[in-house]
């Protein structure tokens, strides 16, 4: 409303409406007064200061009036109080006001705010008479509602009984999503109405034509317009950044300068952005170059945006230089700092710069919280994390849902989903987000049954899944072997028309490869519609881990012939393939390719698949020499593999020193102790298994004993060696000594647990 009577002072609308009927003389100092002290405080945005100013205005008994309650309603929307608003709707109709032409506006709005189209479409056709002003409230309502066809109705109707829309009303009808077709007739009817002029106006047209892809229009636009402001280059550099073509704001940049108009803040911010989306590291060092000779001064705003650009082109030592020069550094900047490291895999410095930020004074924000909890997850950082959510409960910093799902993950990430599912438990409101939280955290230990349950949970709360709920669901069912389960996940994925989802369609080869049915793992790749670099590596990881070795290899041959280059992953699928299926030859060869051919770094990974598959193939000295020469670092696990292989062959001598180099490296690993007790106890040298004991003892370690499992139902049963705890323990032995007489009987041969 403030807006309309600002502009309707330049001429912009062409009549008023009739004024109200005027309030009883008696009482019309004292309400023009409160109205003086309402409209101030509006226009200051001291929205609860209205209500206050409203509420005292009642209880002194000063009578309103049709000008007492547009400020009112617009207090109502700001601060969200519909049920209040509603209540002065009443009220107006008590009083006779809601047929003003500005109280329906203001209702129009004030219901808009809500999205509430419908109640404000009745508000509007109360209306005996309708000026330029209800009409641009009632198309604006609709405009932002998304139904353009009802905004263009009503802009024709307003037109057909002669009232003449002004700029306001073509700027609400530009508010929404338009197509180009409409944005030409928009701005036809704009020249019919001596609009050619309004630099607003004429500045949202650019920033429309923008949107809609048709550069040139705006471009043209920006030509044809006689007075052109700095809001003018901003919205045509940011459509061509928008775009990635930076030559043409490179030429805009200087058409401005040559015009006199300095580029702005604002100018250069939304550049910046671009740019950060676009990942050009050189191109933002240019423009960073741009802001400091032009000695513009780099405030909060544009330091975020300059280190949110360094950090997603992957450069932290950029984003900590700006963000130190930073003269006054506000939450949204630290917010961005943390933000971008977490998600540049620099968790670790995140949580320093967080606590800097607590140590500064800075108070963060819902999405300072939620930014660091998503650091605590990615490291698993349990400690850190539990002190942060004491923190926000201590000092009651209000958390948004995004900061409660980032919890969620937080303690699912660290293996505590008991407190994770407490949190869950406790939100008021749920999303997508936190269902996925909560599937992903149990998917993740394995526990099927809870997965399925908070699944058909959140089917009936009538939240519809996305492809991470689904992939979750399949990795899931991998983990067990659940091959019963995964085949009503891949029904569901099926009937729920997820399979054009390459994320899901590999989930469900990866699924069907690790429940050992291979057939429709190869089924479900060549169904693929595109295929990735994943879904190759999960095929010829899932052939190799079963033993079909030369299959991988043909795998591997046509994903080459596809032209496909590999990666890291890949070589390290196709090399624990021939590992298992013992094709050391091709192995070997492989792995020179990967460094010869393709400039690929071997990873521990890759050296220990060497080791293993030398080792298995008998050639001890030959993998040892590899293990000595190639490893950067001295490895338990490698020297494992290789003391495996000697305990097979029998070589007492190399057993010996290998035994020597691990009992160095101090594992703090039970299994690894164990491991080396057994080798040593191989090669007679009992003094030693008692120190490898001992020391195992000493350091508070323990090994698991030996324990095999089986699914049933989504439940998942565990059974260990030597173990009498489990509930059923004698309904068991029962049936396999049961089992045992009738194999007798059968005369077969069957050992019974005792």
């Amino acid at each position: 409303m403030n807006k309309l009577k600002h502009l309707s002072g330049k001429g912009l609308t062409p009549s008023k409406p009739p004024p109200p009927p005027p309030p009883p003389a008696a009482a019309a100092s004292p309400t023009h007064s409160r109205n003086a002290t309402i409209n101030r405080l509006s226009s200051q945005g001291a929205h609860r200061d209205v209500l206050v100013a409203f509420s005292s205005m009642r209880i002194d008994r000063v009578p309103p009036d049709p000008h007492t309650f547009p400020s009112v309603l617009k207090a109502c929307a700001h601060l969200g109080l519909y049920p209040l608003g509603l209540s002065f709707h009443q009220c107006l109709i008590v009083h006779g006001f809601a047929s003003d032409a500005y109280i329906a506006s203001s209702l129009i709005t004030f219901y808009a705010k809500f999205e509430q189209v419908r109640s404000a479409g009745k508000a509007f056709d109360l209306m005996p008479v309708r000026s330029v002003v209800p009409w641009t409230a009632i198309i604006g309502c609709y405009s932002k509602a998304g139904d353009l066809d009802a905004s263009f109705n009503l802009l024709n109707d307003m037109r057909h009984e002669g009232v003449e829309p002004s700029s306001v009303t073509l700027l609400e009808v530009l508010a929404g999503d338009l197509e180009l077709t409409r944005v030409q007739s928009l701005h036809c009817c704009a020249l019919v109405y001596g609009f050619g002029s309004d630099v607003v106006l004429l500045n949202s047209f650019l920033n429309t034509y923008g949107k809609c892809g048709s550069i040139d229009d705006a471009k043209a636009l920006l030509e044809l317009m006689d007075q052109r402001d700095i809001v003018s280059w901003n919205t045509l550099v940011a459509a061509y950044a928008r775009i990635g073509n930076f030559e043409e704001v490179m030429q805009l940049l200087t058409r401005m300068k040559d015009e006199g108009v300095e580029p702005g803040q604002q100018t250069l911010g939304s550049l910046l952005s671009a740019i950060a989306a676009r990942g050009d590291l050189y191109l933002g060092k240019l423009v960073h170059g741009q802001i400091l000779r032009a000695r513009l001064e780099v405030d909060a705003h544009v330091a975020s945006i300059l280190v949110i650009m360094y950090l997603k082109c992957g450069n932290s030592d950029g984003a900590f230089r700006t963000f130190d020069l930073a003269p006054d550094k506000d939450v949204v900047l630290w917010t961005a700092l943390i933000s971008g490291l977490v998600q540049n895999n620099n968790a670790d410095k995140a949580l320093l710069v967080f606590k800097s930020m607590l140590e500064s004074g800075e108070t963060p924000s819902t999405d300072t919280i939620a930014c660091t909890l998503a650091a605590c997850a990615h490291m698993g950082s349990y400690s850190f994390g539990t002190s942060i959510h004491g923190y926000v409960l201590r000092q009651r910093i209000p958390v948004e849902l995004a900061a409660q799902n980032s919890l969620v993950t937080m303690y699912a990430k660290c293996n505590h989903v008991v407190q994770s599912r407490a949190v869950f438990d406790n939100l008021e409101k749920k999303n997508l987000v936190s269902w996925n939280a909560i599937i992903v955290g149990y998917a993740q230990k394995g526990q099927l049954s809870e997965v399925f349950t908070m699944f058909h949970a959140m089917r009936e709360a009538l939240q519809l899944p996305d492809p991470i709920t689904i992939v979750s669901l399949l990795q899931a069912c991998a983990l067990v072997g659940a091959l019963h389960q995964g085949k009503w996940v891949h029904s569901f994925v099926l009937r729920s028309c997820f399979g054009q989802c390459i994320e899901v369609e590999t989930a469900l080869v990866d699924m069907y490869a690790k429940c050992g049915d291979l057939d429709n793992a190869r089924k479900c790749f060549d169904r693929m519609s595109q295929h990735d670099l994943v879904s190759w590596g999960t095929i010829i990881g899932g052939y190799g881990s079963h033993g079909k070795g030369e299959t991988a290899l043909k795998m591997y041959s046509e994903f080459l012939h596809r032209g496909f280059q590999p990666n890291d992953v890949i070589f390290l699928s196709i090399l624990s393939a021939c590992s298992h299926t013992g094709l050391v030859n091709q192995g070997l060869s492989l792995f020179k390719s990967m460094t010869e051919d393709y400039g690929i770094v071997p990873r521990l990974e890759h050296r220990t698949c060497i080791v293993d598959l030398l080792s298995r193939a008998g050639r001890v000295y030959e993998a040892y020499a590899f293990y000595k020469n190639t490893f950067p670092r001295p490895s338990f696990h490698a020297l494992g593999i290789l003391i495996d292989a000697c305990r097979v062959s029998f070589d007492v001598e190399l057993s010996e020193i290998i035994a020597g180099e691990m009992s160095i490296l101090e594992p703090i690993d039970a299994g690894c102790y164990v491991q080396l007790a057994h080798s040593y106890a191989s090669l007679n040298r009992w003094d030693n298994v008692g120190e490898s004991w001992a020391q195992m003892r000493s350091l508070g370690l323990k090994k698991l004993p030996g324990w095999s499992y089986i699914e049933l139902f989504g439940k998942v049963t565990t059974f260990f060696k030597d173990h009498v705890s489990h509930p059923q323990f004698e309904e068991l032995v029962w049936l396999l000594k049961n089992l045992e007489l009738g194999n007798e009987k059968e005369g077969l041969q069957f050992k019974s647990c005792k």
